[in-house]
């Protein structure tokens, strides 16, 4: 049962989306299939899970398991409509910062990010290049396991927590965090118009190399075009995007 509770944001901040009929039918569909996804790679996964657990307790002072609040979103059917009503809920991941180094600095990354601040990207160290990862690079904050884990996109593994409560799908949006949907106008929350996804259509188009108007249309254009067919689709493809490690540093 999902924990989420309704942000108290203003009425811009409701996002409406037009659904068919038929997505009923999806919808039931795609939560069958998060549920026994989910269960399969939690078993499948458990030994692995266990390793990395030793392994972030070893390498630095901490819990393994990182917790924070962010932002998802919910079909809500009432007056022959369909609206998404923007929730909050807890997201989990693997640990891959040292404790209490993560915050401050994430919302003045993520500003410069929404704002398509590239001063910012290319006054860091090392400056910045068209196609490079928008992330910090050798980022002080991450520890050495931390390092590896993002590498392999295995901090993520816990998110299937998320989908088996509910709050989160396979696929859909990656799920901000509440300051950042704070810095969203009207076009941007388009976003949004879909359930969070461990995986998505702008994962495996770029990921972070891409700027956060690209994940906006990239996402906005997944939330139009929703199919079980298009879900199996980003799956398949983010196979190899998580292989190639482009943009996951």
């Amino acid at each position: 049962m999902s924990t989420a509770t309704t942000l108290q944001l203003d009425p811009v901040r409701r996002v409406d989306a037009v659904v068919e009929r038929s997505a009923r039918m999806y919808y039931g569909t795609k939560r069958v299939f998060d549920c026994v996804a989910a269960a399969m790679l939690v078993v499948i996964a458990l030994p692995l899970w266990i390793v990395l657990v030793v392994l972030i307790r070893l390498d630095s002072k901490g819990p393994a398991l990182f917790k924070q609040q962010r932002v998802g979103s919910r079909r809500v059917v009432e007056n022959g409509g369909t609206s998404w009503e923007l929730v909050t809920f807890t997201f989990y991941k693997f640990r891959t910062m040292y404790v209490d180094e993560h915050e401050p600095a994430h919302r003045v990354y993520m500003t410069a990010y929404i704002n398509n601040d590239i001063e910012y990207f290319s006054s860091r160290t090392g400056g910045y290049a068209d196609g490079e990862s928008f992330r910090l690079r050798d980022d002080p904050r991450v520890t050495r396991i931390g390092r590896v884990l993002r590498k392999l996109s295995l901090d993520e593994l816990p998110q299937l927590l998320n989908v088996l409560r509910g709050e989160m799908s396979m696929v859909g949006p990656r799920p901000p965090m509440p300051y950042e949907v704070a810095l969203y106008n009207d076009a941007q929350l388009q976003r949004l118009t879909a359930r969070g996804g461990v995986t998505g259509w702008a994962q495996v188009n770029g990921r972070c190399t891409i700027g956060f108007d690209d994940v906006v249309r990239l996402d906005a254009e997944y939330a139009r075009r929703q199919s079980f067919l298009f879900d199996l689709w980003i799956l398949l493809r983010t196979v190899p995007a998580v292989l190639s490690r482009r943009g996951a540093d």
